[in-house]
């Protein structure tokens, strides 16, 4: 099998390397690095293309790359002053208590 062949990859595996590229695309990447992106990153879940076996039960994945999402999510409130997070919640507060305040 010549390397790119993408025949071993199932529908799934293949439309969610479409909706990946989708995202690059939206965020400015070309077309070709986003595809690539795509591809490496259905790799790195499912561990490369496969066939499922049995009874049309494919074994789960976990979605590992899918849940990197917030790992680097500290730093913007660590970087933020003592009064910045008071305000914030402050204004949390009082949203918190107009919609109590609503749902009775």
């Amino acid at each position: 099998m010549p390397r790119g062949d993408k025949s071993k990859y199932t529908d799934k595996q293949e439309r969610k390397a479409d909706h990946i590229a989708e995202g690059y695309e939206k965020r400015g990447v070309s077309e070709k690095e986003a595809e690539r992106r795509a591809w490496a990153t259905v790799n790195k879940d499912d561990g490369g293309g496969k066939k499922e076996g049995g009874s049309g039960r494919g074994k789960h994945t976990g979605h590992p790359a899918s849940h990197k999402g917030g790992e680097a999510g500290g730093s913007a409130s660590a970087n933020r002053s003592s009064a910045e997070k008071s305000a914030s919640a402050r204004k949390a507060a009082k949203t918190r208590a107009r919609h109590e305040h609503a749902s009775h």
